[in-house]
């Protein structure tokens, strides 16, 4: 959900909070948080510009000072999505089903009101807060008004004409509806006695996933799968403008209250902001989304950033610290065609060496039957472009998949780049790798039999362990670098000693991902049980975990990775210590990157907002700050015997006066005099 505000300002539900973000700069700048579970709708408080209302899944309907990302007051309500019109808030509400309820709100000035007179518009609503009646759309009035209930059929039944987006004109007596077969149909008349009629607007080739009518009701926007912004002139509707190449499929469109800024989401994360259909002024782009990651999460050794699959074809470097996309690096270097039923390549691996100077990725593209084309790349790092360029191309011909599948890609330090060394083992097929933190050793999994090998590629020693294919192989760090951790397919984790070449211990539980933290001995075992993903970290060499978390999301996790930190935390809290060196970043199967913070960041995070917290609950301002303070010197300079409280350098008020924008604030020369006077010394406590 987006809002396009006329103070250069976009806010957009993400996830739990409302980020606002500056349209000129594309930096966030505030992170309205205090929802505690997903935003749902974001609409502008009808009486003052400067405020919006959010609500969420959570039951609470919260307001903003977006502009000084200040929280004003919380409604509790079991609330799934709303519009504010007028003195009226439409709600869709959970009781035992769901229902598009009108909520009259009585005047008042008071900051929290109880609104007692409900009436119910619509029983049947999904919980997005659509009227679910197939290919059917019902057009109601809120109690009072006069427009009827009425509903509205499509076309010849098994057309794919389902309703998908609707809109309706700021003005005039007319809807319009997008389809399933890409047709646009604008409704009218519906408040005349006589019958309804419609027109058919037809460009998208795909469904319509989204309309909007511009404040004055003159243009129509629409978008799709194609990618493309097309606006439609309501009074001459074979008139139409089209901006193209936006990325990925829109989603949703928002328009600035002056109708000067569109607003684009996008199936792949991003939003575009545009000059009224004209150029696109600026792009803000979260972490690319796609269909999945096939690479495992990595970590540039230079930026810090966290690389993975990005727009087809690329690896995107995103900043875990910034909360910013970085840049793509586009692998496959070839035009992907946005079409289903097309063998393209696809980047399945991607690896650094240790200090970021060569990047390995590789590039599979299935072809018909079962043979597998694969690319083998080599890339340099540029001192001078900042950038990562191919140095080497390695391509095999399409083989069978079976034999020619590329299983671990991992990095050893070298010179050159050429083919030092074939092995294998008893002609058992390899399915995972590691090098020990020196380098000094390789491990390699044949199915069930663990092999060490040395730089010199000589086969040292075997080890033995509980039945079941090997799954994933990983060497200890720091003090523990003597252990090796093994998991296998027969649900055992297991650690050998590579001092004795002996099983230390084993533990049956079924593990999906196994993590090492290249900066501490704590390794990260996420366990499969009962359709959620389990936690432990712990130390090799120590049988208790340092750290666990049942059900700690739904689904397996496969792609992990811990992310060094820029500054060592200092936490006190024993469990949370794990995380004082690294940060531990994973995906959950619905693709959300989630990772751990612990009290001291977050204590960090919510300082601000805490400093202007009140008893009553009402929004401080940097002035009732600054006014506080000169009150309580009035009330010490009454006191003959109390000393002076000097205002202290870089104070709250201070601070907070000098970054509040200039209009929320008091005439200069109200201030001006109060600063003045909270200066002087009266004559009473200076004898």
């Amino acid at each position: 959900k987006l809002y396009c505000s006329s103070l250069v300002f976009l806010l957009c539900a993400s996830g739990e909070s409302v980020k606002v973000y500056s349209s000129s700069s594309e930096e966030c700048v505030h992170d309205l948080q205090g929802h505690t579970d997903l935003v749902s709708g974001i609409v502008r408080n009808p009486s003052n510009h400067l405020q919006v209302y959010s609500c969420s899944a959570d039951g609470t309907v919260r307001l903003w000072d977006f502009t000084d990302g200040i929280l004003i007051k919380v409604q509790p309500h079991s609330l799934m999505w709303r519009r504010v019109i007028s003195d009226v808030v439409c709600v869709c509400v959970s009781l035992e089903l769901f229902q598009l309820v009108a909520v009259h709100l009585p005047l008042s000035g008071d900051q929290e009101v109880e609104a007692r007179e409900l009436s119910a518009v619509l029983c049947d609503v999904s919980p997005s807060g659509a009227a679910s009646f197939g290919r059917k759309v019902r057009v109601v009035g809120l109690p009072g008004t006069s427009v009827a209930n009425k509903s509205l059929s499509g076309n010849k039944k098994g057309a794919k004409n389902a309703f998908t987006c609707v809109s309706c004109h700021p003005k005039e007596d007319c809807i319009a509806t997008g389809h399933e077969d890409g047709k646009i149909r604008l409704w009218r008349n519906f408040n005349q006695k006589k019958e309804y009629t419609y027109s058919t607007l037809h460009w998208h080739h795909g469904a319509v996933n989204t309309l909007q009518f511009t404040p004055e009701g003159t243009n129509l926007l629409s978008g799709g799968i194609e990618s493309v912004l097309v606006q439609w002139h309501y009074t001459q509707e074979n008139q139409k403008d089209f901006l193209p190449r936006l990325g990925g499929a829109i989603t949703h469109i928002a328009v600035s209250p002056d109708g000067s800024l569109f607003c684009t989401s996008h199936s792949d994360n991003k939003i575009t902001i545009i000059q009224s259909c004209v150029k696109v002024s600026a792009i803000i782009q979260g972490l690319v989304k796609g269909e999945g990651v096939r690479t495992d999460l990595t970590i540039d050794p230079r930026s810090k950033a966290l690389v993975l699959n990005g727009k087809p074809g690329h690896l995107q470097f995103y900043s875990l610290h910034r909360d910013k996309l970085l840049y793509n690096l586009d692998i496959v270097q070839q035009e992907y065609i946005h079409e289903e039923g097309l063998d393209q390549f696809e980047v399945v691996k991607a690896a650094f060496d240790t200090r970021g100077n060569w990047l390995a990725t590789v590039e599979e593209r299935t072809q018909k039957g079962s043979e597998l084309e694969i690319n083998l790349k080599l890339w340099a790092y540029d001192e001078q472009t900042q950038r990562y360029y191919l140095f080497a191309h390695h391509s095999q011909p399409g083989i069978d998949d079976e034999l020619n599948h590329i299983d671990t890609l991992i990095f050893s330090s070298g010179a050159c780049w050429s083919c030092d060394f074939v092995g294998g083992y008893h002609h058992l097929k390899p399915g995972c790798c590691c090098f020990s933190a020196d380098g000094s050793l390789l491990a390699v999994g044949f199915q069930e039999v663990v092999t060490v090998w040395s730089p010199s590629w000589e086969l040292l020693t075997t080890l033995s362990q509980p039945p079941g294919a090997i799954r994933d192989l990983c060497f200890g760090r720091l003090s523990c670098s003597k252990y090796l951790l093994g998991t296998s397919t027969k649900n055992q984790l297991c650690c050998w000693n590579l001092l004795t070449c002996s099983l230390e211990w084993s533990t049956p539980v079924d593990v999906s991902l196994l993590q090492a933290d290249p900066l501490s001995e704590n390794m990260a075992a996420f366990c499969s049980q009962s359709g959620c993903s389990d936690l432990f970290v712990f130390k090799p060499g120590e049988p208790r975990p340092l750290y666990s978390q049942k059900a700690l999301c739904t689904g397996k996790v496969q792609r992990a990775v811990f992310a060094p930190r820029d500054q060592m935390l200092e936490s006190c809290e024993e469990h949370a210590q794990w995380l004082n060196r690294s940060q531990l970043y994973f995906f959950t199967q619905h693709m959300d990157l989630m990772t751990f913070s612990t009290k001291t960041e977050e204590d960090r995070l919510l300082a601000s907002s805490k400093r202007l917290m009140v008893d009553d609950s009402v929004a401080v301002t940097p002035f009732y700050l600054l006014l506080g303070k000169h009150r309580q010197q009035q009330e010490a300079l009454t006191n003959p015997m109390a000393e002076r409280i000097q205002l202290p350098q870089g104070s709250i008020a201070i601070k907070e006066l000098l970054y509040t924008p200039a209009h929320v604030l008091p005439s200069a020369s109200f201030l001006c005099s109060m600063f003045v006077r909270s200066l002087l010394i009266s004559s009473s406590s200076a004898r």
